[in-house]
């Protein structure tokens, strides 16, 4: 079946900002696979590669009806949160920072759907006012949150620990109330100080913050510090993180479509 535009059949259409990294001798932008299938199959959502761009990304945000803000093996560079480097960390990204850190903020002003991800999650608190831990391996209290570089890819995205979800939250809500849920680990920096317009959804046994929405409910946004994107045919949890967006992208489409009716 053709898909057109405007027909009923059109799926919502999601942005993906892409990470620069280098791909050979050529520098190049990319998107982890493993999201894109997910927000395919999990939310049922059509993906739009961003390019790390910068704030000339902006103009793509009124055709959207989500943003995804996938992981990444780099992070978000400190000074964006008044911080100084505690680390020599070869593997910043100062092009998707350009890039994402502008698109949260319209997103949320335009009430735009917004999924974060490992580093997406992080890049919104960011964003929106908040800090971040850059080695939770050495804040008192904080169990190990990184995983095991040498374990094959099963081994490293298996369940690692338990989060407990905020009773009044979205994810409890869409658990039907189940407080407890396994998720992997595979992040070494967190969440600091929590941005104002945040809310908790899910903390670490350590206390760390693994999951926020927005407090105001203005708009959909849920972020969450593991990979929920990891064998969503697996992990009822994970799954229905995914079908949450994808409601909130079509619900999104549909009143796009209205408008220019």
């Amino acid at each position: 079946m053709k898909h057109h535009s405007g027909s009923p059949e059109a799926l919502p259409l999601v942005g993906m900002p892409a990470c620069s990294q280098q791909v050979g001798i050529h520098p190049s932008q990319a998107v982890g696979e493993k999201y894109i299938n997910a927000a395919v199959q999990g939310a049922g959502v059509a993906p739009l590669l961003i390019p790390a761009l910068g704030e000339q990304t902006l103009q793509f945000l009124p055709g959207l009806d989500g943003l995804l803000l996938t992981g990444s093996y780099s992070n978000v560079e400190p000074h964006h949160y008044g911080a100084e480097p505690e680390i020599a960390d070869d593997t910043s990204d100062p092009k998707r920072d350009a890039t994402t850190l502008a698109l949260i903020r319209a997103a949320i002003e335009q009430q735009i759907p917004v999924l974060g991800i490992c580093r997406g999650f992080q890049e919104i608190n960011v964003a929106l006012g908040g800090s971040l831990h850059q080695q939770l391996w050495t804040v008192p209290g904080m169990m190990e949150h990184r995983e095991k570089k040498g374990l094959t890819l099963e081994e490293q995205y298996a369940v690692a620990h338990p989060v407990s979800l905020n009773p009044q939250g979205l994810l409890a809500q869409l658990m039907n109330g189940e407080l407890e849920q396994g998720v992997n680990s595979l992040h070494g920096q967190g969440v600091d100080r929590l941005a104002d317009s945040l809310r908790v959804e899910a903390t670490a046994p350590d206390g760390l913050v693994e999951a926020f929405s927005l407090a105001s409910n203005n708009s959909f946004l849920l972020a969450a510090q593991w990979h929920p994107e990891w064998q969503l045919d697996r992990h009822p949890f994970y799954l229905e993180i995914f079908r949450a967006f994808g409601a909130a992208c079509q619900q999104r489409r549909l009143q796009r479509e209205a408008l220019q009716r």
